[in-house]
């Protein structure tokens, strides 16, 4: 008796492992993957939505911004291993999390190379990466675009 009164002292002071998910994901667009069936949004980014359009600074030209950051995204991925811990779920109960892939932080990759911006309505996290990429004019930032929450807004149905 005694012994499953300490094992259980023992897993009640083990820290709790946060839910999570690894294996080859596919991407859905570009901050959300698929790994084993489960859909996860990357937590604290907001990427241009596959449809989305961007205007060249320089050449004028449009081009298909969100189409390009989903590229970058499954480019960067590969068929390598993806390890996501969750960090919570969003209102359609996708997975909100924190992934990587070769020890590098995905979410920071695609903010920092300008292929989403940080989300900082719901995190401050990855705004360093997108000052970085403003100034570099990596990705979206050589262009004129909606942030893709606005560019979404807009194209919602009136209700």
């Amino acid at each position: 008796m005694r012994a499953v009164i300490i094992a259980g002292f023992l897993i009640l002071a083990a820290p709790a492992q946060a839910a999570g998910i690894e294996g080859r994901a596919s991407v859905i667009d570009g901050d959300t993957i698929e790994i084993h069936g489960e859909r996860i949004r990357l937590e604290g980014i907001d990427a241009p939505e596959s449809n989305q359009p961007c205007t060249h600074k320089d050449t004028g030209q449009t081009w298909r911004c969100g189409q390009r950051a989903a590229i970058w995204l499954s480019d960067t991925i590969g068929a390598e291993t993806v390890i996501c811990v969750e960090a919570g779920r969003d209102r359609w109960q996708r997975m909100l999390a924190h992934c990587t892939v070769g020890g590098n932080d995905i979410g920071a990759e695609l903010v920092r190379n300008g292929w989403a911006m940080a989300f900082v309505r719901y995190s401050k996290e990855y705004v360093q990466q997108e000052a970085e990429a403003r100034t570099a004019r990596a990705g979206i930032w050589a262009s004129e675009f909606d942030p893709p929450w606005d560019w979404r807004r807009a194209k919602r149905p009136p209700q």
